[in-house]
């Protein structure tokens, strides 16, 4: 494993407290071989920054890292996904001035082999993009969806 630099709070120009010196990114994996497109939401462990809530499988950046290899090692590390199993078609950034949250949202056309790959989660579900909000999310992935949701739709588009 890489050394990892990463791991550490940061109060962003906002006054909140995020995980990650270099930012975080985090994998917004959709599922297009079903009937309707689903996306991987990940049940946080409760011990966990956000615990008890509906995010994606992400954490901190480390200083030689982008986004895309961030979200994709985070992937690999909590939900067991492999990069070779997914296509990469966007990256939304949340911009907060001294700290940013890049959401990498990529294809799959399988079940990705998901599955709880460490003690960070505590359940994974294919979720339908209608249904998404009604769950309880994580503050920052509830904040973005507005945003995130019309670019899946791009994505799929394409």
């Amino acid at each position: 494993m890489a050394f990892r630099d990463g791991d550490g709070w940061v109060m962003c120009s906002c006054g909140h407290r995020h995980w990650g010196l270099h930012g975080a990114a985090g994998l917004l994996l959709v599922r297009t071989d079903l009937d309707e497109p689903r996306v991987l939401l990940q049940l946080r462990a409760a011990w966990t920054h956000g615990g008890g809530t509906w995010a994606l499988p992400g954490g901190a950046l480390d200083s030689h890292e982008d986004s895309v290899s961030a979200a994709a090692r985070e992937a690999e590390e909590e939900a067991g996904i492999s990069a070779s199993s997914i296509s990469v078609r966007d990256v939304f950034s949340d911009d907060h001035g001294p700290w940013r949250y890049d959401t990498v949202i990529a294809h799959t056309d399988s079940d990705a082999g998901a599955h709880a790959a460490n003690a960070e989660s505590d359940d994974l579900r294919w979720v339908l993009l209608g249904e998404v909000a009604g769950y309880q999310l994580h503050k920052g992935l509830e904040g973005a969806w507005p945003e995130l949701l019309p670019r899946i739709l791009a994505t799929l588009s394409t």
